[in-house]
Order: C-alpha cells, then structure tokens, then sequence
C-alpha cells in the first residue's frame, strides 16, 4: 500500500467524521471538514491548471485555512511549499522564486505584495469562492506514488541564500511513523508557525494518529498554557528557549493535569531545564528529540536516561542509523531523509553521500551509541559583520596565566548580532580574570573584533563523557537562557 500523507486524512474523515482535527483560538475543523474542503480546493486548483508534480506556494500567516489546502495540494499529486508571511515582500519574492511555483497562493493582505513576484498568483479567499462552487468528487491524483515529492521547506545555508528541502510522500508518512511520542488519538499543542516544518510536522502526526493539533499563533507563554489547559492537551513540545517562558510564567496558574508529554529538543538541551521542567510537571515523561529538515528524526533520549545521560540528545530511534565521521560530523541514515535540495545538485551532493545526510554538526557517540552534540562544522561566530573563529581566540586566552580552561562561544546581541564570550574556569589560587584584564591579554594578539565582550566565570566546562570534548553549543545554550 502506498505511503501517501493524504491518504491519513481521508482514513480518519470516514472513521472519525466529527473528530477535531485542529484548533486556533475558538476556530475548530473536523476531520470531515478537513477532508471536505481539501477536495473542493484541489479541484479548483486544477481549474487553475496546477497538476500533479507542480509546486504551489502559499504566503500567509498562521491560520486553519492553511490545513485544507496543504491536504489539496498533496491530494492531485503537486507539492505544498509554505513562505513565512512575516517575511518582507522582496525577501518573500526571493525565496519564493526558489520554488519556481505554478502557482503562489497568497492570504488577503498579502496578495498584491505576492503579484510583484512574477508568477501566478490567486488570493486565498478568492481561492476557497472558487473552491464552494467546485462540483463534488474526489481530488485525488490516480498518477501520485509515494517517492513523488509532497513539500518543499524553505531552508538558509551558510550563505543565507534560500534552498528548498524537497521531501517525498514516503519520507513524510515514514517521519510520522518514527516518531514515537503520538500516541493514537493525541491532543497535542504546536508553538510553532505554519511557515515552520515543525507545525506541519505535528500536522501530520496527529492526522497519523487521528488525533488533533492546537496551534497557538505565537509563543508566548499565557497563550501556550491557556491552550493546553482549554483542549486538556496530552502532549506539550516546545524548544528551550519557550520552556524557559512558561517556567518563568509559572505553570501553577493554569490546571494541567492532562498533560502526560512535555517534550523538547535541539541539539542542546541543558540539563537544568529539563530538571525545571520536570519539576514544573511532575506527572508527565519529558523526550528530547534532535533531527532536522532534511533527515526529519535523528536521535531520541527517552525519560528514563534523563539523568544518566545528562547533556545528550540520545539514541538513534528504530529505522534511523548515526555514525560520527573521522573529523567528528554526525551523519543520519534513514527512510526519512529528503531527497535533496532543489535545482541545486552541488548542495545535494555535499549533504547526501552514500545515503547518509551530513548534519553539519560535531558530536560523539558514547560506548552505548547516546549521541552529544559539541558545535558545528563551521563554528564561526558573526559579530558586526565580521567572521570570528572561537579556536583562533581560545588559542590566545588560554596562556592567561589567571585561566585554567577556557571555551568561547557567541551569543546573541541586539547591536552586534552575536557578541565574542569568553567561558571560563580560573586556575586555583589565582584571582579570577576579568574583562578588561582578559582584553588586555589580547591587545596586540587579536583584531578588536575577535577580542572577548562578555566574560562567564564557570566551575566547569560541560564535557562529552566519551573523549570530554567541551560541549559548546550546549555551553551557548545555558548562557542564552541565563
């Protein structure tokens, strides 16, 4: 049987018709209307000449109007590329134009800004008018095979330049199927945008499991709580840095007691966050999940190895093989992986060789295969425009006769950008460095821009347990939080 994403929201139409689907604020859609409406507009979308193996784009904000056409387009066989609506209009053109789209699907405010484009381009509601008066009758594409491609997500290299991730039927159902936090009939809340893989990816989690999704439209944490507790979600996954929100709001205000699942993942979590948030919400398991758009699931730490293996982003889940190359990058091999980068077959070839997907990422696999995240192949931070490397200065502070270990990471500043940060550990029986003692030491050594504009004193650096290399992106991670 193929493996195709709209296949799920026609099984749970006919199973659970008055079933919801998803929710924003007071808005609800059920299943039946979710399948209903993703019919009607995919004939329209044909009346205006999209067929199978075309890309649409749609520009617009978060909203449920976006579900049934995300259905559609995947329904007569085209492939779904969401654009941020925040993104200013020449940017939005630029990423847009990536998608080489037969079609750009625009909310209402945005559709003049969308005609500036240079490809055709219908108002969404002008869409769903066209959608009414549509006759009855299935949608779906007799042609459509599940390696045909299902969405293209906008993506920015090193460069900034936009790419789009082209991601099949297949990988898609599959990437549900990995996961196993969905339980069926799961009630989950998404903080992310629709714009985001993210939101369509709990999307489909919860059409898998025929369970529902409650999208916030922001993150802000009286909203993210307020819908958890209204829709007596089950599952709550949110990245650190939203976490920190709601600790920071109190969870006590809100009665949450259905949650049993709150999850949260990047390639650096902090152990103390999660012994926050686990403290916040006793009565749930908390995961933390590392993958990323084009490998989908890479790793997984369970509850259970929460405190034993602190710092990690776990093991590989069943269907996904990581590997650590010579010079430490972590790889991903899977089912799941994307099938490249569209019209961009030099980007392709670097990131996909041999049928592993190389991350980007530095990291180690323990002697039990846990996976730690250490940085990024290119680790570099950018500081007023200028390009620094943390080796280069942590070569120069580390002969500071007050340091005994030293790790420099960036962090985020409104006016520089990111801002150098000198991490810290003073040699016993030595006064501690300071900053303009630590700049003093670079005077001479290092141009100004690479010299350190923030300085932490720590007891320790957080280390691998496999060779205790230094764990500087879960370093940066703490700090961002403090």
């Amino acid at each position: 049987m193929a493996l195709l994403v709209p296949t799920a929201v026609r099984r749970a139409a006919r199973t659970l018709p008055r079933a919801t689907a998803a929710t924003l604020g007071d808005e609800v859609l059920t299943y039946a209307e979710l399948d209903g409406r993703a019919d009607r507009l995919g004939l329209a979308l044909r009346a205006l000449g999209v067929g199978h193996g075309d890309r649409v784009v749609w520009w617009g904000d978060t909203g449920l109007a976006a579900l049934p056409l995300f259905v559609a387009v995947g329904r007569i066989g085209a492939v779904f590329a969401p654009l941020d609506g925040r993104l200013p209009g020449d940017r939005a053109g630029e990423t847009a134009a990536v998608a080489r789209p037969r079609l750009v699907v625009a909310d209402p405010a945005l559709a003049d800004a969308a005609r500036t484009f240079g490809h055709p381009v219908v108002d969404r509601l002008d869409l769903e008018r066209r959608s009414d008066a549509s006759p009855a009758g299935s949608a779906d594409e007799p042609a459509l095979v599940e390696t045909d491609p299902h969405t293209l997500f906008f993506t920015s290299g090193s460069t900034g330049a936009p790419k789009g991730v082209v991601v099949s039927h297949r990988a898609n159902v599959l990437r549900n199927q990995v996961n196993p936090a969905v339980e069926p009939g799961a009630s989950t809340v998404c903080t992310f945008p629709l714009s985001h893989m993210a939101g369509w990816s709990m999307a489909m989690h919860a059409f898998h499991a025929r369970g529902s999704v409650h999208y916030t439209g922001t993150a802000d944490a009286a909203t993210v709580l307020a819908t958890a507790e209204r829709h007596r979600a089950s599952r709550l996954y949110c990245i650190p840095a939203v976490w920190r929100r709601l600790l920071d709001h109190g969870t006590h205000h809100h009665d949450l007691r259905s949650l049993r699942q709150a999850d949260t993942g990047t390639s650096a979590t902090p152990p103390e966050l999660v012994a926050a948030i686990r403290a916040a919400l006793p009565d749930t398991v908390t995961r933390i999940y590392y993958g990323s758009t084009e490998a989908g699931p890479g790793a997984l730490l369970p509850h259970v190895d929460l405190d034993r293996k602190p710092g990690s982003v776990g093991i590989a889940p069943p269907g996904v093989d990581l590997r650590i190359t010579d010079d430490g990058e972590v790889c991903v091999r899977s089912d799941c992986l994307m099938d490249g980068y569209l019209d961009q077959p030099d980007a392709t070839a670097a990131a996909l060789r041999d049928g592993w997907y190389h991350t980007g990422d530095l990291g180690e696999l323990d002697d039990e295969g846990y996976l730690s995240i250490t940085g990024r192949r290119r680790d570099v931070i950018r500081t007023g425009g200028e390009t620094v490397a943390p080796v280069a200065v942590e070569a120069v502070l580390a002969d500071h006769p007050d340091v005994a270990e030293v790790a420099v990471v960036g962090l985020p500043d409104v006016d520089w950008g990111e801002v150098v940060c000198a991490v810290v550990v003073a040699r016993p029986g030595r006064p501690a460095p300071t900053l303009a003692t630590l700049r003093s030491h670079c005077a001479g050594r290092l141009p100004a821009p690479m010299q350190p504009r923030r300085l932490e004193l720590v007891a320790a650096l957080p280390r691998t347990a496999a060779t205790g290399q230094v764990q500087r992106t879960l370093l940066a991670e703490r700090l961002a939080g403090a």
